[in-house]
């Protein structure tokens, strides 16, 4: 044997001797943990922040909202019907009405829905988005595990609900309320930090069946809407056996400052362990990049929509916009269902009087209704939002250059996304106004709140319409800060629902394009605001779409 070819035979191993350096599948996963903590620095806080002071504010103003024995035993007497439970949760809080079991009764159910869609976000955006955007399969060339990705984003992800049962285990004895004691606040922590662990689980699984971040998230959101659904019906209709259906039925039933049940978080940890072995498994019978769903082959030829931008652009939003339009339906429809019980359930409720009074209206009704729509348009204007910030993600997925290489204009493919954006905005707007009027006018018994509630939700579009403005601004000019947009929807919800209760000054709610809104169908109809914000709205997108045609494009 020569000199030249000894080292190659001394270094050679036989096929089958075992793993080789590196073939750690978890390897790297302190390195991208600490990665996707830096990369959500701000992100993870917002959200923690948001979801932990809003719990603090409701439940600070039991004391002004719920004073007296007699203002809760009036709110019992509403909440205990088929509407009224299925809006809150299991009757069994009604048995003894206090603080404790009213934070847990009316929040729970509600903010389970928003930890679930914290949870399910961290876990795509670190999986499957950064598959889509090609960076993993770069990440992964070097010496990390093919499980490192998901290990490190279910980890980031359970920190993040660990930490918010935490502040939310300290801060609420904090507040000095009878019966919200530290051991019903350490199980009400723990409740919401398991059942964000529980759809961060989900996530990951929905993660390894389609090859796209919107489909995985929409695939994940839809199990958080089905799981709500059954407690809703479970409690409505006395039948339990529907509720244990739904983890979020579990963590109601813990009963946290009434009977302190812990067991139930035992369902939790199970389904989370199994739904995340799942997803590991599921992950290795792929490959990168790819989904275990296989995409369909497409037509030959396409149709004569597909080759237009506008019809290619509805294409890409379909599925987000039916299932907005899904969910803002069943949204409206059940605040309609308890219209009916609204005087009697808020008369002895004297700030929510005072700031019903202040809208006006000639019934309770309208002025709830009103209140509400406030409501509904900011989570029309979520839509809004992430339908307006796609040309971003297709820009930084690559798929934009491609098509700006063609005869295609930049004004006019950003234009085609846009207009999806605000005909969809306004479209989600009146399915709302319908269920709610529908249901409404059902319980109430007056058939013309039908009309009146469509026509006060699409009082709302040009407030919708400036939302999407402020997002293409944002893109055009400052690409890299587009998710700044998220503000305009979350201020809009903090002074124009929290601020009538918390009575915050005017100016605040004047910042917001839905301040202006006349508050239909309790105000009278005012069109000078409605045309001025539609000004503004075009001002907007005309100056987002002069920064796009200036600025590079951001390319791969």
């Amino acid at each position: 044997m020569s000199a030249a070819t000894a080292p190659t035979t001394r270094t050679s191993a036989p096929a089958g001797q075992g793993p080789v350096p590196g073939g750690n599948a978890l390897a790297g996963t302190r390195t991208l943990i600490r990665f996707n903590l830096r990369r959500d620095r701000v992100r993870l806080p917002a959200w923690i922040l948001a979801l932990f002071l809003g719990t603090l504010a409701a439940t600070s103003e039991y004391t002004t909202l719920y004073a007296e024995p007699e203002d809760r035993a009036s709110v019992v007497s509403t909440l205990d019907s088929p509407a009224g439970l299925a809006m809150t949760g299991p009757r069994h809080y009604l048995d003894d009405y206090n603080f404790g079991a009213m934070l847990s009764h009316q929040t729970l159910g509600f903010m389970a829905v928003l930890v679930g869609l914290m949870s399910v976000l961290v876990v795509t955006r670190h999986t499957r988005g950064e598959e889509e955007t090609d960076r993993a399969e770069l990440v992964r060339s070097t010496v990390v595990g093919r499980h490192a990705h998901l290990a490190a984003a279910l980890i980031v992800a359970v920190l993040a609900n660990l930490v918010l049962g935490a502040l939310l285990a300290a801060g609420l004895p904090s507040l000095g309320l009878d019966s919200i004691d530290a051991g019903g606040s350490l199980l009400f922590g723990c409740a919401y930090a398991a059942i964000g662990i529980t759809f961060a689980a989900v996530a990951a699984v929905t993660a390894q069946i389609t090859a796209q971040t919107r489909g995985a998230s929409g695939m994940a959101l839809a199990v958080i809407g089905v799981t709500y659904v059954l407690r809703a019906a479970g409690d409505a209709g006395g039948n339990g056996a529907l509720s244990w259906l739904s983890p979020i039925g579990w963590i109601q039933r813990t009963y946290p400052y009434v009977d302190n049940t812990w067991w139930p978080l035992a369902l939790c940890l199970l389904i989370s362990v199994l739904a995340g072995a799942a997803g590991f498994v599921l992950s290795t019978r792929r490959d990168v990049g790819a989904g275990l769903k296989a995409s369909k082959l497409g037509s030959p030829t396409a149709s004569d929509a597909l080759t237009r931008p506008f019809g290619f652009a509805l294409r890409l939003h379909l599925g987000m916009l039916t299932g907005f339009g899904a969910g803002l339906f069943l949204m409206g429809a059940m605040y309609g269902s308890i219209l009916g019980d609204a005087e009697d359930m808020l008369k002895n409720v004297d700030q929510i009087q005072d700031a019903l009074d202040k809208i006006g209206g000639t019934s309770v009704a309208e002025s709830f209704a009103s209140m509400v729509m406030v409501v509904i348009s900011v989570v029309a204007a979520v839509y809004v939002v992430m339908a307006a910030l796609r040309p971003r993600t297709e820009e930084t997925a690559g798929r934009a250059e491609p098509l700006l290489a063609t005869g295609l204009s930049r004004t006019r493919w950003v234009g085609s996304h846009l207009a999806v954006t605000l005909l969809g905005g306004t479209a989600l707007l009146a399915l709302s106004g319908l269920g709610f009027g529908l249901a409404g006018a059902a319980a109430a018994s007056d058939a013309t709140l039908i009309p009146k509630l469509v026509g006060a939700a699409l009082a709302y579009a040009p407030a919708l319409w400036v939302t999407a403005g402020v997002a293409v601004v944002l893109f055009g000019w400052l690409p890299r800060a587009s998710a700044a947009a998220w503000a305009v929807p979350v201020y809009a919800f903090v002074v124009g629902y929290l601020g009538e209760l918390l009575q915050f000054p005017s100016w605040m709610s004047n910042i917001s394009p839905f301040g202006h809104v006349p508050q239909l169908p309790a105000a009278d109809m005012d069109w000078t605001p409605l045309l001025l914000l539609t000004l503004i709205a075009a001002a907007l997108i005309q100056l987002g779409l002069t920064g796009f045609r200036r600025r590079d494009l951001e390319t791969k």
